[in-house]
């Protein structure tokens, strides 16, 4: 059992009590509740499946009137008059509101607890029957020929059982519908954190034991429907974070060739970040993801600051008239890229301690889980990527510059 703030909290979010849910669509609840029990039946002993409860959406016991149209219209009453009797005497009806200063309360009238406690009761409550009158609006003469006394007149009444047949019936507690169509719910509680992977191989599971009627389909939902969601924005929102870093680099270095040399951190870091994630056992989520996209940024920055020393060491020696060959061209690289590693260490190790405490907090501290899975793919990210701009930047330099010397020389 969870603690009623999550629960309260997963349905707010997702509409079920547990972390997964699977949502049974079709026409007829009996059938979408076989289903339904067929699911939990096929998950309760499946592998990472904490329990598995199918909602059972026929399992209500209803008092129910079915009023006699025939026996009713002899007595002179409509379908609507017989409704009437039944919503004022048993479930209540409001007829009025008095007012006590500037408080109203509406007024309910219905019958006396014994007469509705049980269905003996309740066959015994009385309808009144319509007074008739003659062809000139009198009411009905005696059998003496004269007007009766409005005093002396009666209402006549019937019992509503020789209106209505009264009973128990099995039906829905409550019905759900979705998209126009019917739909029963599935809880699933997990004991594992792969959302996805479980929901592949349950799919399998169930496509394997379970057998569907015609028109009637099952669709995942809870966490891994907001799962799908935030892949969808993901999809969209990664390629424009690199478009936008892509941009910001080209107006920093105003060389396509420069920005696509500083992009060539991003795959080296990436394998840091997912060498990482594999030995802290962390599964893809939207947190690790949004620390990927944070890596990148990292990644560019920590390029930057390479390529600028190694352009400022170029432009040095070119201006110095130091440029002529390959021998020259790589002393002028190893002296930006050799002498100058201090500031590149610093930059990274700034990086580095900055995310270091977030992984050293306590498991149970709020928010821990998901700063820890923010921060692990950028700190491996940013290790692999400053190997590969210590050691793979300086050559991809000299393989580029050496094109501008004015004499081609071996490399």
């Amino acid at each position: 059992f969870w603690m009623p703030i999550q629960t309260r909290t997963e349905m707010l979010t997702t509409g079920f009590r547990s972390v997964l849910g699977i949502k049974v669509f079709g026409a007829d609840l009996a059938e979408i509740e076989n289903v339904g029990v067929q699911i939990e039946r096929a998950l309760s002993d499946f592998p990472e499946t904490r329990s598995a409860f199918a909602e059972r959406t026929t399992g209500g016991y209803f008092l129910d009137f079915t009023i006699k149209r025939e026996a009713a219209a002899r007595y002179g009453l409509t379908v609507g008059d017989v409704n009437d009797i039944i919503e004022t005497a048993i479930g209540g009806k409001t007829i009025g509101t008095t007012v006590e200063g500037r408080e109203r309360y509406p007024i309910s009238v219905r019958y006396a607890r014994d007469f509705r406690e049980d269905i003996d009761a309740l066959k015994r409550v009385l309808v009144p029957l319509p007074q008739t009158e003659n062809s000139k609006g009198l009411p009905a003469m005696g059998g003496s020929g004269k007007t009766q006394d409005p005093l002396d007149q009666r209402i006549a009444h019937v019992p509503i059982s020789a209106l209505a047949d009264i009973g128990f019936k099995t039906g829905p507690p409550s019905i759900r519908n979705e998209n126009g169509q019917l739909v029963g719910f599935v809880f699933v509680d997990l004991t594992t954190s792969d959302i996805g992977g479980y929901v592949a191989r349950a799919t399998e599971r169930i496509s394997e034991r379970v057998k569907f009627p015609q028109g009637y389909y099952m669709q995942w939902a809870g966490q891994f429907e907001n799962m799908r969601s935030a892949e969808k924005r993901l999809t969209v929102l990664i390629p424009f974070t690199l478009l936008i870093i892509f941009v910001l680099i080209y107006l920093n270095t105003g060389s396509a060739i420069k920005t696509m040399i500083v992009f060539l951190a991003v795959p080296f870091s990436l394998v840091g970040a997912f060498w990482t994630l594999y030995l802290l056992d962390y599964n893809t989520s939207v947190a690790v993801w949004v620390g990927l996209i944070a890596l990148a940024g990292l990644d560019a920055e920590t390029g930057v600051v390479m390529l600028l020393y190694l352009d400022q060491s170029w432009e040095k020696h070119r201006h110095a008239g130091r440029m002529n060959n390959l021998p020259e061209l790589e002393y002028a690289v190893i002296e930006g890229a050799v002498q100058r590693i201090r500031p590149k260490i610093m930059t990274v190790c700034a990086i580095l301690f900055g995310l270091l405490p977030i992984m050293w907090s306590p498991t149970n501290q709020a928010g821990a889980d998901v700063m820890k899975r923010i921060a692990a793919p950028m700190i491996g990210g940013v290790i692999t990527s400053a190997v590969l701009e210590l050691l793979i930047y300086p050559v991809i330099f000299v393989m580029w510059r050496k094109r501008s010397l004015p004499k081609a020389g071996t490399f």
